[in-house]
């Protein structure tokens, strides 16, 4: 199916399904602990041995030799491989480094080797048996440094967000000297990990030479496609599957070394082989969110209107990697005639950068959304105000292109409203409650809409079951769910009566999940595969399917009614089919848009940070499950309170690696931290955007929730801190005296 024209009236608008806060199908399963995740396919590959990684522990250089005498007659040892052990291996398409590196070493907790025993305690004993010998060479392991002479580079994060090396409109020094009110300030973001609850797993099984692999991944298509390119074999000669995910937050969009060390060593010890990568190795041997270095400069005349903005932002990646494309959302969030943004890439020798939930518009926004804040103090105009007074419905650099939708006021408004912005002093430093000094902050939330071509394979039972079937996975975000609802609405069915498999590399191929376009790509490729079910079962049945109504288990038309069943009383009917997109998303610009309020208390005697109260407004299309919705967005929020109050991988500038690489040293939100949260969701429907009308919410629900917290801090004591995370002793010794 051709979406090339805005959609119409069709059987989604009924949302007799589609749209209800229906609770999660695979809840019962994973609440009961009977969804297999990655680790745990014991039946269908029983009597498997045990994975373990031995990573480099040098960040750049050689190994001259590796000794695995005493780990092989170690006891438990079936296998131990290392490159010389596998041969020529190719490089996928998403992988910047090596998944098994040797002789070279490009970064540090590189995986080298994979020891395989009996027991997961036998193979951890044997791998500390294993002594390298290094050749260790120099590596560039401060951003600050090699930025100085980072060369501008353009960057696609592939999740919806990119800029080229430098983009202008208009002019912007001009304008900017000549504004009577200007801020340039520079902001900085930390490298950041993603934290998943489950660790990177996989178990690889051969029958001959075709592989089966159970891993932990996002993107079925892309991690099968990988996985045959680095082994090079077939794609036809491996099965890949990922049914449940327990956590990615990008991590997980590409094939990672656990799948491939599974792999190789299933085929050297000749029988199955489970690995789960230790948490100490994730944070350096995986990839993370690449630190940031962003000058942002605004110049506005006296009564707030924008005249100039720029935005300039440094990264840096490994040899081949790509920039953190921190500058999209200025391109389009706020008017202003003159712009500037560029970006500049530092070539450094730490671990892989690569896409965290909202990869460019997260650290982004962090910066953004105080920049836009410390403007409007200079104004001496409210934040939300300022806001509302730069928005624009046309794309600021392309002023022919209009946003399809664009609710971003509605958002702030009654943001504003429900939270009580009102009762905000606007003189930091006043609110005091107790020892606690307490301020609110405000920010907006921007990402843009990218949908992917998605298809999915239904099948109509004797039984009057619907049987859906896609690759697409359920990162814990409810895809089971909403597919259901997609295909409970289009035929007709309760959702009880829907059956949903997905994350299979021998299904249909969908968008897969990732920078929130897999709920609208997915479900618009199961409503196109319905629509081709419906028009067979119209014909089984001796309708005109543009007539046909499918109602509560029957097919209808004028006066005639049958039940859906009967349409599969000689055998079973399978229907296939893919939305495939036209040329929508040039001619109007997709984006979803919200705004976070936050309240803080900072202790005025330790500094100390305490969130009180948290609400986002969210317009986003169509919500097509406010309760999974919901869900999606507070642990957005949740992050983002981690990225502005606590995240932070701490780099070893001496020998190249991140320092605080497991749980304990590496801190996220817990319970204790997040207070109430709020969130609202708008009455949108997006005509332009898919048949769904639905865009996406996951990654809405964090960009702007930093910037929030930060200007609630300002608010709260007075002090501005432009450098991530908001630790207590950034701010300290220069809070508010207490009287």
């Amino acid at each position: 199916m051709k979406f090339d024209t805005p959609a119409g009236t069709n059987p989604i608008d009924r949302m007799k399904v589609v749209g209800k806060p229906i609770d999660r199908i695979d809840g019962p399963l994973k609440t009961s602990g009977t969804a297999p995740y990655a680790y745990e396919h014991h039946r269908e590959a029983p009597d498997a041995a045990y994975g373990y990684v031995v990573g480099a522990t040098i960040a750049k250089g050689r190994v001259r030799s590796i000794d695995l005498d005493a780990a092989r007659q170690s006891p438990g040892v079936i296998a131990i491989v290392t490159a010389a052990e596998a041969g020529k291996l190719g490089q996928g398409n998403f992988n910047t480094a090596k998944l098994l590196g040797g002789p070279d070493v490009d970064h540090y907790h590189q995986a080298l080797a994979v020891v395989v025993a009996e027991t997961f305690e036998q193979a951890r004993a044997a791998a500390g048996l294993v002594r390298i010998d290094y050749a260790r060479g120099d590596g560039r392991f401060d951003l600050d440094k090699e930025l100085k002479t980072a060369p501008l580079h353009g960057g696609n994060s592939d999740e919806g967000s990119e800029s080229g090396p430098e983009h202008r409109t208009g002019k912007f020094e001009a304008a900017f000297d000549a504004a009577p009110v200007k801020l340039d300030a520079t902001y900085t973001t930390p490298d950041q990990s993603h934290a998943m609850m489950e660790p990177f797993a996989s178990i690889a099984a051969w029958k001959g030479d075709e592989l089966q692999l159970w891993t932990s991944n996002q993107m079925i298509a892309w991690g099968h496609s990988d996985l045959a390119k680095t082994l090079n074999i077939p794609k036809d000669k491996i099965r890949f599957m990922s049914p449940y995910v327990g956590g990615g937050f990008g991590g997980k969009l590409f094939l990672r070394a656990d799948a491939v060390l599974a792999a190789l060593g299933a085929k050297g010890a000749g029988r199955p082989v489970k690995l789960a990568m230790q948490r100490p190795l994730i944070a350096n041997n995986t990839t993370h969110r690449p630190a940031t270095r962003q000058r942002i400069r605004i110049g506005c005349e006296a009564d707030g209107t924008i005249t100039a903005i720029a935005h300039e932002s440094g990264s840096g990646d490994l040899p081949g990697g790509e920039p953190e494309t921190a500058v999209n959302q200025t391109e389009l969030l706020y008017a202003g005639a003159n712009r500037l943004t560029a970006m500049r890439l530092a070539v450094l020798d730490l671990p892989e950068g690569n896409a965290m939930r909202a990869p460019g518009e997260a650290p982004g926004m962090m910066a953004l959304e105080i920049a836009i804040d410390e403007m409007a103090e200079k104004l001496g105009m409210d934040p939300v105000a300022f806001r509302i007074k730069n928005d624009t419905q046309v794309d600021p650099m392309k002023p022919e292109r209009r946003f399809s939708e664009r609710n971003l006021i509605r958002c702030l408004e009654d943001g504003a409203k429900r939270f009580g912005w009102s009762k905000r002093n606007a003189t930091p430093g006043q609110m005091r409650d107790g020892r606690w000094l307490v301020g609110m902050g405000v920010a907006a939330a921007f990402r843009n809409h990218l949908a992917l071509t998605s298809g999915a394979r239904v099948r109509l039972g004797q039984d009057g079951r619907v049987t859906v079937e896609t690759d697409m996975t359920d990162i814990g975000t409810g895809s089971y769910t909403i597919i259901a609802q997609t295909a409970a609405e289009m035929m007709g069915v309760p959702v009880d009566r829907v059956v949903v498999k997905l994350g299979d590399s021998s299904f249909p191929r969908s968008a897969g999940s990732g920078g929130q376009f897999g709920a609208g790509s997915a479900t618009s490729g199961v409503y196109a595969a319905c629509v081709t079910l419906r028009e067979a079962v119209a014909q089984k049945l001796g309708f005109n399917a543009t007539d046909a109504v499918f109602d509560d288990g029957k097919v209808r038309a004028g006066n005639r009614s049958v039940a859906l069943a009967d349409a599969a009383r000689e055998g079973e009917l399978v229907a296939e089919d893919k939305i495939e997109w036209g040329d929508l998303g040039k001619k109007f610009q997709q984006s979803t848009f919200g705004a976070h309020f936050v309240e803080v208390g900072v202790d005025a005697f330790t500094g100390v940070t305490r969130v009180r109260r948290m609400l986002a407004v969210c317009a986003a299309g169509r919500i097509l499950n406010p309760k999974s919705a919901r869900s999606q967005v507070i642990g957005a929020m949740t992050m983002g309170v981690g990225g502005a109050l606590m995240e932070e991988l701490a780099v070893d500038k001496r020998f190249g690696l991140f320092i605080n690489h497991d749980l304990a040293g590496y801190e996220v939100p817990v319970h204790a931290d997040i207070p109430h949260q709020e969130v609202v969701f708008l009455d949108e429907a997006d005509a332009t955007v898919s048949p769904m009308k639905a865009k996406g919410i996951g990654e809405l629900g964090l960009c702007g929730v930093g910037a929030a917290v930060a200007n609630a801090i300002y608010n709260a004591t007075g002090v501005r801190v432009r450098d991530y995370p908001i630790t207590l002793e950034k701010h300290l010794d220069q809070l508010p005296a207490y009287a």
